[in-house]
């Protein structure tokens, strides 16, 4: 292997290290290549009018007498998790918040800047030796006893890890992440009654499950640790996955440990999906919420699919950040909070997500109420819930529309985000919200989907290039405004051009992190 960049962090970089992510490198990166090249023959069947559909040819494993594995040590209670990047402070926090779990993130909240991803790993290295520490801000941060479960996401299969080569190719950015992780960690997480858990993101099929089911394979053999020693929970977050659910559980039933219901990526992947249906036209991000027939159909689904099968359902993501300043945003956004909590316990989920430690609480009462002293409630099996092609694909939002606000909103927070992004910082607060990289690709794609079917504004103006090129020039003004002195200095312009770019491109780009990669 080839490292094009300094080796900043040898403990993590070391010579058996990076032999270990060759060997996966060289045995799965045909595999990988393959599930990409099958991503791209869906999208060329959906453009030329074909339907998602429950696929035919695995209808036995839909109907089949089959579970899971056993839940696994220290995933029996999931009711809280809490997200985010892997920077030092943010490990600390997380770890101490109270949540049962939290999730490292290495994909969606985490700009992969060389310095962040290896980084990154030593941070991990440190938390899982119970060694971790920080001197800032005049503060000293440590772990405190008996700290959450700990979960790692990589990033996905598109994804490449450009500063590491094998055999003249980047290395797949989710056999690096995963790979380090594991090949350092797995041991001693075992040792203290853990084990190496996962998080999957931006699957597609139930094909790219099996990719991930031998990587374990191979993983585990490779160091000497029994099959099923990995866990992984599977974000549904992309529209094909929701119709290969049963499945994908399938495909790592002695690896798995859930699915989740990943609902920022999940709009962005029906607009990607669906995005030449001009019945498909999607209104401004505020109005697409849980209680939509297709985000609907969806959770309950997944709840559905998950208990039948003996896994955790685990919700999505509250993004509200609390505002030290202003005591009634704070108590409408909590009401918020605590009623989307309550539903998905009403659900029958096992446990949620959110982004900021105050909120633990707050998502906590709300599975209290439902759960009580149980950890789960897998035996809720939602036998009322059908799977139902048509109400997965029925993206009616009822007395909605796109606005100006809604326009603005969507470019402000695009170029904001890809602003930070560029400059190493994946996970923004904007405007009371944690948005990361998949609330950005809804932005460029809302706004890319309504110039392409010329949608309307409430009204009447058609949403045109030129209206496109207009706000954003008025939001700048903005946007210069809200960075003051840091405007000429932060990488504003270039983070406008990106997102125009992507938003008015004659063709869609399949993901943003792709092209602003090569920018940093």
């Amino acid at each position: 292997m080839e490292i094009s960049e300094p080796v900043l962090y040898p403990e993590v970089l070391s010579s058996e290290a990076r032999d270990f992510v060759a060997g996966l490198a060289r045995t799965f990166e045909p595999g990988r290549r393959e599930v990409l090249e099958r991503r791209v023959e869906r999208r060329s069947r959906l453009a030329a009018g074909e339907r998602l559909r429950f696929l035919s040819e695995t209808s036995d494993v839909r109907s089949g007498d089959w579970s899971v594995a056993p839940l696994a040590p220290g995933l029996e209670d999931r009711r809280v998790e809490i997200t985010g990047p892997v920077d030092r402070k943010m490990i600390i926090n997380a770890l101490n918040s109270g949540a049962k779990a939290f999730m490292a993130d290495f994909e969606d909240s985490c700009s992969p800047t060389w310095p962040n991803v290896v980084e990154g790993q030593a941070n991990l290295i440190d938390a899982v030796a119970g060694t971790i520490t920080l001197e800032a801000g005049g503060k000293s941060y440590s772990l405190r006893p008996s700290p959450a479960t700990l979960l790692v996401r990589p990033r996905g299969w598109h994804l490449v890890e450009k500063h590491a080569v094998v055999d003249g190719q980047p290395v797949s950015a989710s056999l690096w992440d995963f790979g380090l992780f594991f090949f350092h960690n797995a041991r001693r997480l075992v040792e203290s009654g853990r084990g190496p858990y996962f998080y999957l993101p931006k699957l597609e099929s139930h094909l790219e499950a099996r990719l991930w089911n031998d990587v374990f394979v191979m993983a585990q053999e490779a160091i000497g640790l029994p099959r099923g020693t990995i866990r992984s929970t599977v974000l549904i977050e992309t529209l094909p996955a929701a119709f290969e659910m049963e499945e994908i559980l399938y495909e790592l039933r002695e690896h798995s440990a859930g699915l989740n219901a990943g609902r920022w990526d999940y709009i962005f992947s029906t607009i990607k999906q669906l995005r030449d249906d001009p019945g498909a036209v999607l209104p401004d991000r505020s109005r697409v919420t849980m209680g939509v027939p297709f985000m609907r159909s969806y959770a309950e689904l997944l709840v559905r699919t998950c208990h039948r099968r003996g896994a955790h359902a685990m919700g999505g993501m509250a993004a509200f950040i609390p505002s030290r300043r202003d005591e009634d945003v704070n108590r409408r956004a909590m009401a918020a909070v605590t009623a989307d909590k309550e539903r998905e316990a009403r659900q029958g989920f096992d446990g949620t997500w959110v982004a900021h430690p105050d909120l633990v609480s707050v998502a906590a009462a709300a599975f209290d109420e439902v759960l009580g002293d149980g950890p789960h409630q897998i035996e809720k099996l939602r036998e009322d819930v059908t799977p139902d092609a048509d109400a997965l694909l029925d993206v009616s939002v009822p007395d909605a529309a796109i606005t100006e606000k809604g326009l603005r909103t969507n470019i402000r927070v695009g170029i904001l985000y890809l602003a930070s992004w560029l400059t190493g910082t994946g996970a923004a607060g904007l405007f009371n919200l944690m948005e990361d990289a998949a609330t950005a690709e809804i932005s460029r794609s809302q706004v890319w989907q309504w110039v392409r079917h010329g949608a309307l504004l409430d009204d009447g103006r058609p949403v045109s290039a030129d209206l496109v090129r207009e706000v954003t020039d008025d939001e700048m003004g903005v946007i210069a405004d809200l960075a003051g002195d840091g405007f000429e200095s932060g990488r504003y312009a270039e983070a406008r051009e990106i997102f125009e770019g992507l938003a008015l491109a004659p063709e869609f780009e399949e993901f943003l992190t792709i092209p602003a990669y090569e920018r940093i």
